[in-house]
């Protein structure tokens, strides 16, 4: 495969906003994707994922601000800018009674002239062969996710975007779709910027994250950025609420939430907290140091 090397980032968008009606979907994105990276886009249903992915394909017209797609304007330049690209978006839709062959050569004739060879790569590289003649109603739903990548892989592209493609795959698959985008990315320099809820998945395949929130982004960063923030500790003890205000006034914490974690102030172990606890007669069942994850600060940072 040969990737054509841009020097831009190869996603900018600027200010985007879209409404629909009174309801605001988006508002004042920023974002950028560097060449070569996988970027995680995350957020509840209804956050703006989709229709932030719908304005970087054309798909969506923007209410305001821009999007830039390997240096061009999408809503300008639309032909350009989608040039290298290919997507999963939402759930790709196939003809069940026609082969997983003849779907990708119908797909073609919508997009650009593609040779047999090409498609016969793709198939291969995504591991469909043998199958390729099959009908579509017989794949399992691991081989359907393989054939929607297999058609995204089709005008060999510089960015993939990939909208929930592990969705309804089990452990399995989920773990060979893994496999596929760090291939993809490792193999032949492919930009990704991949829409998921497995957190998870997220946190082992990219380097860099935003988190979309009513609309907005509530966070851009690294994925390590999200395991320097505040440590917390799971407490659990005859009365937590008790333990807090005496753990508080003694200075060993700085806050507790949920009901069963606290935050240590620096340079104070848990031997401490227990210790303290020990003397004022509070029995403590467990105390355990949370493992800082992506999950973990998501969900924290819903929460604020």
């Amino acid at each position: 495969m040969r990737w054509l090397k841009i020097s831009e980032d190869m996603i900018h968008l600027s200010q985007l906003r879209k409404v629909f009606g009174e309801r605001v979907a988006l508002e004042g994105l920023d974002l950028h994707v560097e060449r070569k990276e996988i970027f995680g886009l995350l957020g509840h249903n209804g956050a703006g994922k989709s229709t932030a992915i719908g304005m970087m394909l054309g798909q969506v017209w923007p209410s305001g601000g821009t999007a830039k797609i390997c240096g061009h304007d999408v809503s300008q330049s639309r032909a350009k800018a989608l040039h290298k690209v290919g997507a999963i978006f939402e759930a790709p839709a196939f003809y069940d009674y026609l082969s997983g062959w003849r779907n990708l050569e119908i797909l073609t004739h919508y997009t650009a002239p593609t040779p047999s060879k090409r498609i016969l790569e793709v198939i291969d590289w995504v591991g469909l062969s043998g199958r390729e003649k099959a009908a579509v109603r017989t794949y399992s739903h691991g081989m359907r996710a393989r054939l929607a990548l297999a058609q995204a892989l089709l005008p060999n592209p510089e960015l993939l975007i990939l909208d929930e493609p592990s969705d309804g795959l089990d452990p399995e698959g989920i773990h060979e779709m893994r496999l596929t985008i760090l291939r993809l990315q490792r193999e032949f320099g492919l930009t990704i910027l991949l829409s998921s809820h497995l957190l998870n998945e997220v946190e082992q395949l990219c380097t860099r994250i935003a988190v979309l929130n009513q609309g907005k982004k509530v966070f851009e960063g690294t994925v390590a950025d999200t395991k320097q923030e505040k440590a917390w500790v799971r407490l659990r003890v005859g009365d937590f609420a008790k333990a807090v205000a005496e753990l508080c006034e003694r200075k060993l914490i700085s806050e507790a939430r949920d009901g069963k974690l606290i935050a240590p102030v620096d340079g104070v172990g848990t031997d401490q907290i227990v210790k303290r606890l020990v003397e004022i007669g509070m029995p403590v069942f467990e105390i355990t140091e949370e493992e800082q994850t992506l999950e973990n600060f998501y969900l924290a940072l819903m929460k604020k």
